[in-house]
């Protein structure tokens, strides 16, 4: 097999005369109107997707002392209260869950020092630095039914004048399936 055809070829053709070569100039305006055109398509479709922000503010929030539930009343409510640290989502949605852990610098036991935020006894999130406060939290979404819980090794392991936790339901997405 021998390339020596190829090596005869001209690089470049010649045009017919009076035949205009395209631009890069027409190329980049063509590039830029298409991107336009498909940045508008997804501002349009994403203007209109079903996710809506919650009509009534649902929060709740735990803590710091004196240790009790604040809730915002919402109709109808988006949590239930179980009991202290712990909550049941009665809403499905996208949930903002914020919080601060303080630990105590004071505390001689033999607990190791671990901070669990769980959704349904699995962990979401693990603290074990006990040399700053910390925050704790995350967007996460949420189904009516899933237990929240901030869980400590040992209670006596936090300042709980400096530690709290909640929840805000941003948003009741609805998904078309």
């Amino acid at each position: 097999m021998s390339l020596s055809h190829v090596e005869n070829m001209p690089l470049s053709h010649s045009s017919p005369q009076g035949a205009q070569r395209s631009s890069w100039k027409v190329w980049l305006l063509w590039l830029t109107i298409v991107m336009m055109l498909l940045l508008c398509s997804f501002s349009i479709i994403f203007t209109f997707l079903p996710l809506k922000t919650a009509n009534e503010p649902c929060v709740a929030k735990f803590g710091p002392l004196p240790s009790k539930w604040q809730m915002v009343s919402a109709e109808p409510p988006c949590v239930n209260k179980l009991s202290d640290w712990k909550l049941e989502i009665l809403q499905n949605g996208l949930y903002l869950i914020y919080g601060q852990v303080a630990p105590n610098a004071t505390y001689k036991g033999v607990a190791p020092f671990a901070v669990r935020l769980c959704k349904n006894e699995d962990m979401i999130e693990t603290l074990t630095n006990n040399s700053y406060i910390q925050n704790v939290g995350g967007t996460y979404e949420l189904h009516a039914g899933d237990i929240i819980d901030l869980i400590f090794n040992s209670e006596d392991q936090v300042l709980k004048n400096n530690t709290y936790w909640g929840i805000i339901l941003l948003a009741n997405p609805r998904f078309i399936s």
